[in-house]
Order: C-alpha cells, then sequence, then structure tokens
C-alpha cells in the first residue's frame, strides 16, 4: 500500500508538472501577443518569470478564482509589476479574468493597465509598479496572519534589480525580527535590469548571505524548472524564519532573439520576429 501512494505521488507529481510546462506555455504566447497588440511592455521579464508564477498557480497557492477574496487564500504579490503582462496571461489562464480580456491590454478604460490593480483585477493583491513596495507590503499582511493565527502563506516576487532600493531592506529586516515563517519571497534573478546588468548598475551580491544575515532561510533554484520550485515552495511545519527563493533565470526565455538580452527590457517585436517567437515557443 506504501508503495503504491508513493507511485500515485509521484503521478500526481509529474501531472502537476505537465500542467505547470503547458499553462507556462501558453502564458508566455500571451504576453507577447498582448504586448504586440499594446505596442508596449515589458516582454524580458514577462518571459523570465513566467515559470514561477506557473508553479505558483499551478502547483502551490490555495486560491480560487470563483472566490478571489476568500478570507483564508493564499496571498500573491508580484512586485515586479512591469511584468504584467505575465500576471494578466496567468490569472487568464487559472480561470480568474476572461481569456478574450487579455485583447485589451493597456487600450484605453481597459481594467488590464500597465501595471496592476487590485480595484479592477480579481487576483491581484496589491497595486505594484514603483519598484521596492511589493515585499514591504507583504510584510504586513504576513503579520497581521501571524497576529490572527491564520494558515494562510504570504509570496511576493521582486526583480534581483529591484533590491537596490532600500525598503526592500528595512522589510527583509522586520520580516526576520518578527520570525515570519509565513513569507516566502522569490527573486527573479535575470541579471538584467533597465539599461544594463544588475551587477554594473548597482551589484546586490552576495544575495543570499545579506538574506541570511536579515534571519531569513535561503534557497537557490533553476526559476525555469517547476519540480525545484515545487520543491522550494513546499510548507514546511519546522520553518520558523521566512524563506527567500533566489530563482535564477533567464530574461526573456523561451525566445531565442530575447534571451539575456537587455533590449528586451522594454521592446515590442516586429510582426516577424513575433511569428518566429510563437513557432519557436509553441514547437512548431
Amino acid at each position: 500500500m506504501e508503495l503504491q501512494s508513493l507511485e500515485s505521488r509521484d503521478a500526481n507529481r509529474e501531472a502537476t508538472i505537465r500542467r505547470i510546462r503547458s499553462s507556462a506555455r501558453a502564458i508566455r504566447m500571451h504576453a507577447l501577443n498582448m504586448v504586440f497588440e499594446a505596442r508596449q511592455g515589458h516582454p524580458g521579464g514577462d518571459m523570465s518569470v513566467t515559470d514561477i508564477l506557473a508553479t505558483l498557480y499551478f502547483g502551490v497557492l490555495r486560491v480560487d478564482p470563483k472566490a478571489p477574496h476568500e478570507s483564508g487564500r493564499d496571498r500573491l504579490i508580484l512586485s515586479k509589476g512591469h511584468a504584467s503582462g505575465a500576471l494578466y496571461s496567468t490569472l487568464a489562464e487559472a480561470g480568474f479574468i476572461p481569456i478574450e480580456a487579455l485583447s485589451t491590454y493597456m487600450k484605453p478604460l481597459s481594467m488590464l493597465n500597465g501595471h496592476p490593480n487590485r480595484n479592477n483585477v480579481a487576483g491581484v493583491e496589491a497595486n505594484t509598479g514603483p519598484l521596492g513596495h511589493g515585499l514591504p507590503i507583504a510584510v504586513g499582511i504576513a503579520l497581521a496572519g501571524k497576529i490572527d493565527n491564520a494558515d494562510y502563506r504570504v509570496f511576493v516576487i521582486t526583480g534581483d534589480g529591484e533590491l537596490q532600493e532600500g525598503s526592500n531592506w528595512e522589510a527583509a529586516m522586520a520580516s526576520g525580527h518578527h520570525k515570519l515563517a509565513n513569507l516566502t519571497l522569490i527573486v527573479d534573478r535575470n541579471t538584467l535590469q533597465q539599461g544594463a546588468r544588475v551587477s554594473e548598475t548597482n551589484d546586490v551580491e552576495p544575495l543570499a548571505d545579506k538574506f541570511r544575515a536579515f534571519r531569513w532561510d535561503v534557497v537557490d533554484v533553476d526559476g525555469h524548472d517547476p519540480g525545484a520550485l515545487l520543491d522550494a515552495f513546499a510548507p514546511s511545519a519546522d520553518r520558523t524564519k521566512p524563506l527567500c527563493v533566489i530563482a535564477h533565470t533567464i530574461k526573456g526565455k523561451g525566445v531565442s532573439y530575447m534571451e539575456d538580452q537587455v533590449g528586451w527590457h522594454h521592446g515590442v517585436p516586429t510582426q516577424a520576429q513575433l511569428d518566429k517567437a510563437m513557432g519557436e515557443l509553441s514547437g512548431s
């Protein structure tokens, strides 16, 4: 019976990973189409964060698109709000908003602003865009959960260049002090920010050591490996500290001419480039 249980567990895990990979492919294609149609956006960061978002929504988060404000839900804050194309696409794939709504991205009066707005879009927990705000907000939510003895978890995704903002380190210090074991920070460590390498602009290394110094647990993972991400995000009854997951990613992941190219922090593909990207993402 134990062998059957293990086999069933393995089969469920493999099914989850397949679903995550399939969803990530769709999310990338949606996001690129949105940027192309809107003639603006941040496709490089959309592509790097996609596997993280897909793993969270299709393998980790306790959320219900039919009850997006249910009090016991897990919370996710995308602090790097400029990657809204990836977030909206994920929410659409997860059933929070209609797929058809993605075609209105950044259009006048659309609910899908360039940066997420919690008042407009089901599933968005916080208005983000100005960098350095997401982690402080998440700390407040996690602290409230601890005070209330709630069992929800709080996740926040930042960019690596975003960690140059001092507000993150105030929040990190508070998190360690209050032992917010219900808080997980994911750093989208694609090593690029607007205009240059993070290391050339204002180097954030040694990143893991900094979080450990603020009394966090830290793990390094391949941010494009759903299995590794699932393991990193797995709940632990023994955890007594906040968790920082440094997810090593590639800006523009999945699109050959975008990968690790700083120019695609912003940028709009031509029709020919879009067609090439769609062919690569679809596997054709």
